[in-house]
């Protein structure tokens, strides 16, 4: 990146380092892995209390929703240094078939999510061999 590109960037950004951290979306860190019998998601959720936390499902998309606050800021308290965002997150991830019918048992603990989504969908060539023997 050149000289001039730099420069470029750092004044399309300048206002935003003036802006609290707390009016942007938090988009929080998540790892998905595959199972035999489902998906397990973990979502990195620190400082959020569990029944601040929403989930949804809506065909292949899982949605994780909710809000962190600050419990410590009040009366007589002055920032001096803000880095922690608080406002509403949203996670979503899409997966590759549907997990509408998908059961899932949830975990909280340490600031980690821990979703265990099992009996998802069946996939298309499976009901087409379902529809096929009727």
């Amino acid at each position: 990146m050149s000289g001039e590109s730099f420069e470029r960037y750092f004044r399309s950004i300048g206002n935003s380092r003036d802006k609290r951290p707390s009016g942007r979306l938090w988009c929080p860190a998540a790892d998905v892995y595959s199972t035999a019998d489902g998906w397990i998601v973990k979502v990195d959720l620190a400082g959020i209390r569990p029944e601040d936390i929403k989930i949804t499902i809506d065909g292949r998309v899982l949605r994780i929703s909710g809000s962190r606050r600050d419990g410590i800021c009040g009366e007589g308290v002055s920032h001096y240094q803000l880095e922690i965002t608080y406002s509403r997150f949203e996670k979503m991830i899409q997966f590759p078939r549907s997990i509408e019918h998908a059961s899932i048992a949830r975990d909280y603990h340490d600031g980690l999510l821990i979703l265990r989504l099992q009996g998802e969908a069946e996939n298309s060539s499976d009901k087409a061999r379902a529809a096929s023997s009727k």
